[in-house]
């Protein structure tokens, strides 16, 4: 039976007046520490209750109204901006990157700061004629007076090499001295972000600047490496940065990821000039919380970045559509066949180039590799540009090579991979296909070998601590794939033209088949299967192309290689990756099973102490510091007193701590033996007494609590969907346990006898808390038990220590730990040999 005037306690309460969100709050409140997972329903409530205020204060004048309106319109400005700022940085970006490209094989003599495009061009024209060379570019082996013949092929080598050392020094030194986050994609990190991670300085102003920079060199070195994936975090620091002039938004971490989310969609925007695939990628790849108003937001800064990056570039059409394809032959059905073996190829290599690259990155983590970062970078550097430079096909830029890839080849076009017998008297010379000659031989064997070594260095190369993106490489291999497999299919008709298999793809003697439109399946089958995109990524294909006629091939390429993906692992590239680095971040996406209830998961895990709780009105300042200083729980329930353990509310301890020392320093009369109360009204002081200390105002007088007899599998939803960072368990309305955001597995058995450690002060236990309880339950093969902590175990050294007997799992003691939020390891236990891990953040 409850006593009166307790508020009864429910199965599940919300935060419907989470805590006072008034102007004399200590500074701090409410605010994170590093490696936290924020409370989304408490930052939430805060918003609501912000909302409220400013709508009732709206009738007490014009000026209120405007600060409203304000309010009101904020979001749609702080987009706004968050938009032309990142189409700002990727127009800086690409045309830096172009023209460090182009300054590994020569110079503008006229004018320096001319990429190769710029200095060529011919009186107005903006087009780029690149038959018979062009007076104004001069090469380095020209300048060194080499212009032909064995010298001038050893001096252009020579300083390919030196220029891309050159420039992947720079970027390596930058990440290493300025901004070590500004290594790698960061869509892992932007991912754990958006789901309520806190990276302190992960979207800072250094790191948006050094990744910039780092990005223009890192492309400019020639690396197996993109820069379209790095424009997410480039979009996603624009958007941390501009969310502080704005405090609905800069001071509230929920309501700060509706302006990341809508800013990635701006980052893929600005990649790739695909609006409407950045507005899908955040929707599907990285957003957490998405709710309506986020989508139409999303779509506004996309159009607003697109736009700004369609004014500043005036070198072509390259970013209005990346790579325009300039044909819509209409495709067969018999063509279904390869581009779903192109799928199924597809997600075969994301697999492998998962497994491989993983394997690596965890090799870089746990060896004397990972002390040299510089050293790395400059070897992986050499190795490419050596390996390079003698195949055109891997010497050219990533991007124009898929661009080359997708097109089709004319009668008129020289190169090798357009190398036909043509009847230039046909009245279809431009669209027959045509028996390949040797230089398309030739190109094959080239491009076999730039396949080979694009798969290989790609996996060495992603993750080196310099600015890398996956995108652009993935798409690569796909489209030498694609290519080499169109070609083989144009050729296998044109030598069978009578087949029945074939008899509608060849009329009047003019056989039609595509090898770029196979290019295009392939990249799209590619990118699927190491990102495991579908939705999105047929979207972005789409814009990246302008091929309309091709989206049931894409359709089916996406769909075949997240198909075979999933069943060979269905974790992609950017999941992996959060899971290397031990980021706790909660797939929303995953299912959990489970068949027992809250009460028997709710135990202390041995050695550690019990969960503290705090009292309402009697306790002292001395020894409610002398629980912080002696636990390290996350924070602590607030009861009616130590024999009724009813429970009132939730303190964080992180606020508790700076309520505390904010008194004492503002404060008179503040001692440590003044009266801590966490009611509305206090009694009044004794005359000679110390000054009650009134921290009401921190306490979470509704925190989200469940029963004892709640399923496992509702507790797991409502953390899933709710975004919970902790929930307390009671009992008939007493506070049971705290079931917090880490936990952790322990052994079925536990020998008997006292296991606490110092840490809760023994006279502010409750009864049922006095004596040992270790009572982990078997879940199938799922064993958890509680962590009041706020640390949990970094899951690598948790594999390494795991020993398992049959059905029985052991953890022995651990040394590293990480902050994160809920965190679990689920062993699968069988021979240690064949043992699988797996870690879910619940």
């Amino acid at each position: 039976m409850l006593q009166a005037g307790v508020p009864r306690q429910t199965q599940c309460r919300g935060s419907t007046h989470l805590m006072d969100t008034l102007d004399d709050l200590p500074p701090g409140i409410g605010q994170y520490d590093d490696f936290h997972t924020i409370d989304w329903l408490r930052d939430i409530a805060r918003d609501r209750m912000r909302h409220r205020h400013i709508v009732k204060k709206r009738q007490e004048g014009w000026f209120e109204k405007l600060k409203s309106a304000h309010d009101a319109w904020s979001g749609w400005v702080c987009v706004f901006f968050v938009g032309l700022a990142a189409g700002s940085c990727a127009g800086v970006i690409d045309i830096g990157a172009t023209w460090m490209s182009d300054l590994k094989e020569g110079v503008c003599l006229e004018a320096f700061w001319f990429n190769q495009e710029q200095c060529c061009w011919s009186g107005n024209s903006t087009t780029f004629n690149d038959e018979g060379g062009c007076d104004q570019w001069y090469t380095w082996p020209e300048l060194l007076g080499s212009a032909k013949g064995a010298g001038s092929y050893i001096v252009g080598y020579l300083l390919y090499i030196i220029w891309a050392l050159v420039f992947g020094l720079l970027a390596a030194m930058l990440v290493r001295v300025f901004a070590p986050y500004a290594c790698g994609s960061g869509i892992p990190e932007i991912k754990t972000i958006l789901s309520g991670f806190i990276i302190r300085g992960y979207l800072g102003k250094w790191t948006l600047l050094i990744k910039s920079v780092g990005m223009m060199l890192a492309v400019s070195a020639g690396l197996s490496l993109g820069k379209e994936g790095p424009f997410v975090h480039v979009a996603c620091c624009c958007g941390n940065i501009f969310s502080y002039l704005f405090p609905k938004y800069g001071r509230n971490e929920a309501k700060k990821r509706e302006i990341l989310s809508a800013a990635s969609a701006a980052g893929v925007s600005v990649a790739f000039g695909a609006p409407i695939g950045g507005v899908l990628f955040s929707l599907e790849e990285v957003s957490y919380y998405f709710p309506l108003k986020t989508l139409w937001r999303s779509f506004f800064c996309a159009l607003i970045a697109a736009f700004i990056l369609r004014s500043i570039n005036p070198f072509g059409n390259d970013h209005l559509v990346m790579f325009y394809i300039d044909y819509n032959e209409q495709w067969s059905l018999q063509e279904l066949i390869p581009f779903i073996l192109l799928g199924a190829l597809g997600g075969v290599f994301g697999k492998l180039f998962i497994k491989f690259n993983i394997m690596w990155c965890r090799y870089r983590k746990t060896s004397s590799l990972g002390s040299y970062p510089i050293l790395e970078v400059l070897v992986i550097t050499f190795i490419t540009a050596l390996l390079s430079y003698p195949n055109p096909y891997t010497r050219m830029n990533s991007s124009e090579l898929i661009r080359l890839l997708v097109s089709r080849c004319g009668p008129e076009d020289e190169i090798e991979l357009c190398d036909y017998n043509r009847n230039l008297t046909s009245p279809h010379p431009y669209q027959a296909s045509a028996l390949a000659k040797d230089g398309v031989h030739s190109a094959l064997w080239k491009l076999f070998l730039a396949l080979v070594f694009k798969c290989v260095i790609t996996v060495f190369t992603f993750g080196i601590k310099i600015p890398a993106g996956l995108f652009i490489p993935s798409m690569a291999v796909g489209a030498i794939t694609g290519r080499m497999i169109g070609i083989g299919m144009e050729q296998l008709v044109i030598a069978n033209p009578s087949s029945p298999l074939f008899s509608n793809m060849c009329q009047q003697d003019v056989c039609q088949v595509t090898p770029g439109l196979y290019a295009m399946v392939g990249a799209a089958a590619a990118l699927g299967g190491v990102t495991r995109m579908t939705v999105s990524l047929v979207v972005i294909m789409f814009e990246l192309t302008g091929g309309l006629e091709y989206i049931v091939p894409m359709m089916a390429a996406a769909m075949t290689s997240k198909w075979v993906g999933d069943a060979l692992g269905r974790e992609g590239i950017y999941d992996a990756h959060i899971a290397l680095n031990g980021y706790p971040y909660l797939d929303s996406k995953e299912e959990f099973t489970h068949t027992t209830l809250a009460a028997d998961v709710m135990r202390p895990r041995r050695n550690d102490p019990p969960l503290c709780v705090i009292t309402q009105d009697s306790m002292t300042v001395e020894e409610v510091e002398h629980i912080l200083n002696n636990t390290n729980h996350n924070g602590f329930p607030a009861v009616v007193s130590r024999e009724s353990q009813y429970l009132v509310g939730f303190v964080l301890r992180r606020d508790l701590n700076l309520a505390i020392a904010n008194a004492r320093k503002t404060s008179e009369g503040i001692v440590s033996n003044s009266i801590v109360y966490f009611t509305s009204h206090i009694p009044p002081a004794s005359p000679n007494g110390p000054a009650p200390l009134k921290l009401h105002k921190i306490l979470d007088m509704a925190p989200i609590t469940i029963t004892d007899q709640t399923p496992m599998e509702t507790v797991v939803e409502m953390f899933r969907k709710l975004g919970l960072r902790q929930t307390l368990v009671t009992h008939n309305g007493t506070d049971q346990e705290s079931l917090h955001t880490t936990t952790n597995t322990y052994p079925e058995s536990s020998p008997s006898g006292h296991h606490y450690q110092e840490g809760c002060p023994a006279s502010h236990r409750s009864a049922a808390e006095s004596g040992p309880r270790i009572h982990p339950i078997q879940l199938d093969d799922l064993t958890i038990v509680t962590i009041t902590t706020q640390e949990c175990i970094l899951f690598r050294q948790l594999a390494k220590h795991a020993i398992s007997t049959q059905h029985k799992v052991a953890i022995l003691p651990h040394q590293k730990f990480v902050p994160c939020g809920l965190f679990a390891v689920e062993l699968i236990t069988g021979p240690l040999q064949h043992q699988r891990q797996y870690v879910r953040r619940l």
